[in-house]
């Protein structure tokens, strides 16, 4: 049964991502098996342990929700701020960080980074001579623009995902120095994608910085699918990886992070499918009800209802995993 959270205090965001943790049954399959630290002050201070507490919690319980009191002053004690408002894409790689470095058995920490880390190459070449530099990178979200370069709205999810991985020329102040050349020249960046994780995350980059340091939010329409095919989106030069891989790159919608209001004043809930009943809940903080592949549809976005929900984080779960 799903069960809420009750907010302590502008903690929505940080709800909103435990649900979504907590969800994922290939992920409390790792949390079931962790060491149980042996004093009382460890156990305290290991967000893995306190995450496995409130999952027992909310399993054991007969309330409609839960507080996540000892989770919470677990992380504040990790230098994560209480009762202010957070940034779902950045409070979520500190969360996988905190849960990853404190994570003792080797293995489960594979496990941990096999379930979420995307592996990309990047590649850099200069345009005045031969010179080419290649580096692997791993990279827990795909930050996808929702704008082009010139500010033009990317109409689809795809449309996000193709922009991506499209070549960049760096021109002017983002001239490379090149060690072949003696001196600053054009070089073309492109990434290439080399492995897919079990859950892959794409962050919408809704939050727009000016150069005036105002930040305002992208609110218009970007349609995402249910089901997503890698394969069919990116092409044969934007990725580097084997027929095998490539073949695993079916996704089905697991999750959306939410995001309601303004950069000052805003409000998270996270739309989530049970993957034991294929049923789509909302958990909007101790508040949680079944909804429709419509209601989800709704955090699409709309360029007139500037304070309604628009999607901001996206997890798509591997149809056939290896």
């Amino acid at each position: 049964e799903a069960i809420g959270l009750y907010n302590l205090g502008q903690s929505c965001c940080l709800n909103s991502l435990l649900q979504v943790f907590l969800m994922n049954i290939r992920f409390t399959r790792i949390l079931r098996r962790i060491t149980v630290p042996s004093s009382p002050a460890q156990r305290r201070s290991s967000v893995p342990y306190q995450m496995l507490l409130l999952l027992e919690k909310m399993q054991c319980g007969k309330s409609k929700a839960v507080g996540p009191t000892e989770l919470a002053c677990c992380l504040s004690a990790h230098r994560v701020k209480l009762f202010v408002q957070h940034d779902a894409a950045q409070l979520f790689l500190t969360l996988w960080n905190l849960l990853k470095k404190q994570m003792k058995k080797p293995e489960l920490v594979e496990e941990l980074s096999d379930l979420y880390t995307i592996c990309i190459q990047e590649h850099l070449a200069c345009q005045k001579c031969s010179l080419e530099i290649k580096s692997n990178s791993t990279m827990l979200t795909l930050p996808l623009p929702v704008l082009d370069a010139n500010s033009h709205r990317l109409k689809t999810l795809e449309d996000c995902l193709q922009y991506f991985f499209h070549p960049e020329e760096l021109t002017g102040q983002n001239m490379c120095f090149c060690q072949q050349c003696g001196r600053k020249t054009t070089f073309l960046q492109s990434m290439k994608l080399i492995h897919l994780p079990q859950t892959l995350t794409l962050h919408l980059k809704r939050f727009c910085f000016e150069r005036s340091s105002h930040t305002h939010k992208l609110s218009h329409s970007l349609p995402f699918p249910q089901e997503l095919d890698l394969r069919q989106v990116l092409r044969e030069d934007q990725c580097l990886a084997d027929d095998s891989e490539k073949a695993t790159w079916q996704y089905e919608l697991f999750a959306v992070v939410a995001h309601s209001g303004s950069t000052s004043c805003g409000h998270y809930c996270a739309y989530i499918r049970s993957l034991t009943e294929c049923k789509w809940y909302c958990f909007n903080d101790s508040e949680v009800c079944q909804v429709s592949w419509d209601d989800v549809k709704c955090t699409y976005g709309h360029s007139n209802l500037y304070w309604r929900e628009t999607a901001y984080l996206l997890f798509y779960m591997k149809k056939h995993p290896q």
